[in-house]
């Protein structure tokens, strides 16, 4: 997803905060990973543009950017987090735990069990950006007996 669809830095200033170039450099570098990107690609990405931005600054505008909205994290099975842009609207994901193939799941499919757990557990679900495991129907097909 493309950060260039939202003006990141009017939502920065409306929210008491500045554009900073180090901000933009790691924004950028989310998009250049075209979807999930660990911190260590990202941090690679902004060093090639500017070597000054050293790793802390990287993890502590990730943490910043996800604080606010503008980044989503996730685990989805490699032993670290993945970032990527916050679309307008959630978006969830399906990891097989065989391939590791990552598929996007519309929040409009997941929304009814948020809603039905507020309703039977007066719980409000929070998550923006929810991962199943599980196996894919490739896998899944790999797994039956002959």
């Amino acid at each position: 997803m493309s950060h260039q669809r939202l003006d990141y830095a009017a939502l920065l200033r409306r929210r008491g905060f500045r554009m900073t170039p180090q901000r933009q450099m790691i924004l950028d570098a989310i998009c250049e990973g075209r979807g999930h990107t660990t911190p260590e690609e990202i941090y690679a990405r902004v060093q090639a543009k500017s070597p000054a931005i050293n790793q802390a600054t990287v993890y502590r505008t990730l943490d910043f950017l996800g604080e606010l909205g503008l980044v989503v994290s996730a685990d989805i099975g490699i032993g670290q987090k993945v970032y990527e842009i916050a679309g307008e609207t959630p978006h969830h994901h399906l990891v097989c735990q065989a391939c590791g193939q990552v598929q996007k799941l519309a929040h409009a499919l997941v929304e009814p069990f948020f809603a039905s757990v507020e309703e039977q557990q007066q719980f409000r679900v929070k998550t923006d950006h929810l991962i199943l495991f599980g196996l894919c129907q490739r896998c899944r097909e790999g797994e039956r007996p002959e």
